[in-house]
């Protein structure tokens, strides 16, 4: 529904992003536990005026889901530094939403990444942050790893539907918890969740 036929390598993972349009390029950054997919409807609509490029984050939607390696806020920041290196967008327009929001802002507060324009949607980026799941799958992240298919179709539904301001119905639902439901996308799922670490906003916040 939602395919990205292009890929670049960083630091030996696959990064999937797609392009369309024409005219000055725009960036999407998304958030967590979604993918590009968030932007499916929205990136054709600016797509008429603009270049427009999403991509998956490290661990994410259609991107490689390494087990053991940073895919933390940490890290975020950098892939989209080699996204933008690789593609030769120089002062993007960006739109980032959640932890695209604090990837954004990672990138050019410490990168030393430009923007032409910046518009953050729901960004992470000020401490308190994490709801009472997210504290508890940090500490108890090998227990989750491991739950039958069945329960874990129930907290993805429950967790992304937590997240979304409209009530959705199961097919509409669906895209969003399929990256991660298989074995790999199990384990990467719980992963992203224990490496959320409030220091990665503090590093910023000032």
């Amino acid at each position: 529904m939602w395919p990205l036929t292009q890929s670049f390598n960083f630091e030996g993972y696959q990064i999937a992003f797609d392009s369309m349009g024409e005219g000055d390029p725009m960036v999407l950054v998304h958030g967590t536990p979604f993918s590009s997919y968030v932007w499916r409807k929205i990136a054709p609509l600016l797509a008429e005026k603009h270049r427009v490029y999403a991509f998956d984050l490290l661990g994410y939607g259609q991107s490689e889901k390494p087990i053991g390696a940073d895919v933390s806020l940490g890290v975020q920041n950098k892939v989209l530094g080699a996204f933008l290196h690789h593609t030769g967008i120089k002062t993007p327009n960006v739109i980032a939403h959640d932890f695209g929001g604090a990837t954004a802002l990672r990138a050019h507060l410490l990168d030393g990444v430009e923007y032409r324009k910046l518009l953050l949607v729901d960004p992470v980026a000020i401490r308190p942050w994490g709801s009472p799941f997210v504290q508890h799958v940090r500490t108890y992240e090998a227990a989750f790893a491991g739950v039958p298919n069945y329960i874990q179709e129930a907290i993805l539904r429950a967790y992304v539907r937590g997240a979304i301001r409209r009530k959705m119905t199961e097919e509409e639902l669906a895209p969003y918890i399929a990256p991660w439901m298989d074995t790999p996308g199990q384990a990467a799922f719980y992963q992203q969740i224990a490496q959320m670490d409030q220091r990665y906003t503090d590093e910023i916040e000032q």
